[in-house]
């Protein structure tokens, strides 16, 4: 299993905007294709105006075909320009879990095969 680690650093005060977005139609999109959504979240404290998600998979090819899917889903296509103006900078990071660390998404990956 591993975890997407997905950072928007997005303009000063366009996160609220950006998540309000994102909770009316982007996640419903996102949510069936890509299935694993770890945690969604916004800075309080630290670096401001940052926005993070997570996404579990099995592997970096269950990765490569879900993103892939998404990518083509014209739906997706079309919500892309309504949000992109309010990101700054995206960073990504792929992220292995520890040897002696079993994550409980594994049930979750399990229950939402691609």
């Amino acid at each position: 299993m591993i975890v997407e680690e997905r950072i928007y650093r997005m303009k000063p005060g366009k996160a609220p905007e950006y998540i309000k977005g994102y909770a009316q139609e982007g996640l419903a999109i996102q949510r069936p294709i890509l299935g694993n959504l770890v945690g969604y979240y916004a800075t309080e404290i630290g670096e401001l105006n940052l926005v993070v998600h997570m996404w579990a998979y099995e592997d970096m090819a269950d990765r490569a075909a879900r993103r892939a899917r998404l990518s083509a889903d014209p739906r997706w296509q079309a919500y892309l320009p309504k949000v992109s103006s309010f990101v700054e900078h995206q960073q990504n990071r792929i992220l292995n879990p520890a040897p002696f660390f079993e994550p409980m998404l594994r049930a979750m990956l399990a229950a939402n095969p691609a």
